[in-house]
């Protein structure tokens, strides 16, 4: 079973990225196929990321996902095939074992992240879970929730930052919080590039984002001592079926990859 010191026990920070949402078998493994073949080669460990259902839309004609049975099956295929752990997010309590039977990660999304009865099913899975920071939350408060799957009897913990609501449709990164929740939680932090760069509550009823800022937030991200990272990515985010506005294209992800890795080699001399 995968341990946190699995991803931090290197000299690297970690990678979790895929797709926004399981969209088929091909191209999960295509992402995950590109992505490996791109870490291994910079020494980074790797998460495969997808979630198998969306349930947080904008609009109820929303992509929501292939069908969770279908879709939990790839993402132990992914894992299978390239022997990588993977990550997935669940919104309800009966959630929580069936989607540990496929996965390596248990994912809490930010709007959830302070649900008790949500954190306690997934710390009684025994799986890592990672806990996305809300987007009303100070970073001091995360401690909170962290406890919450600590005294659940899971000490496989870790945080991830997405941003902080700014204004209606907006949301801004406060790096100080980046070493604020190491400090205060003693877990791993991971920096979310991707979502941290949404406009949210566009009148179209799709989320809006920044993807041309997305090397900014990484490198500021790294700079700043963040354990892992956390990019959505796609051959195509234009066709993509969920958050095509803040993903990163594949073929962008190597060199992005690269520049990073010099930074930390930078940040620990």
């Amino acid at each position: 079973m995968l341990a946190i010191n699995d991803l931090t026990n290197t000299a690297n920070f970690f990678l979790m990225a895929g797709p926004c949402a399981i969209e088929g078998e091909e191209m999960a493994m295509r992402i995950a196929e590109k992505v490996v073949t791109i870490t291994e080669k910079l020494h980074i460990p790797y998460v495969f990321k997808g979630s198998y259902r969306k349930a947080n839309r904008s609009r109820l004609d929303s992509f929501t996902g292939i069908g969770d049975e279908k879709a939990l099956k790839i993402l132990r295929k992914v894992g299978e095939t390239f022997h990588i752990p993977t990550v997935t997010d669940i919104h309800e309590t009966h959630e929580a074992a069936m989607a540990a039977a496929y996965v390596d990660v248990l994912q809490m999304p930010a709007f959830l992240c302070r649900q008790t009865d949500l954190l306690v099913a997934a710390a009684e899975t025994g799986k890592v879970v990672n806990i996305k920071k809300g987007q009303f939350l100070s970073p001091v408060a995360m401690q909170f929730a962290v406890q919450k799957v600590r005294d659940a009897g899971n000490p496989q913990v870790m945080i991830t930052e997405r941003g902080t609501t700014f204004g209606y449709t907006d949301l801004v990164v406060d790096f100080r919080g980046i070493p604020q929740m190491q400090e205060c939680t003693g877990v791993p932090v991971v920096m979310d590039v991707t979502h941290s760069l949404q406009q949210p509550n566009q009148t179209s009823g799709v989320t809006g984002g920044l993807p041309t800022l997305i090397s900014t937030i990484a490198k500021a991200a790294i700079a700043v001592g963040a354990d892992g990272l956390f990019i959505e990515t796609h051959p195509d985010p234009a066709s993509a079926k969920s958050d095509g506005a803040n993903m990163l294209r594949l073929d962008q992800l190597e060199e992005l990859l690269t520049r990073l890795v010099r930074i930390r080699e930078a940040i620990k001399v």
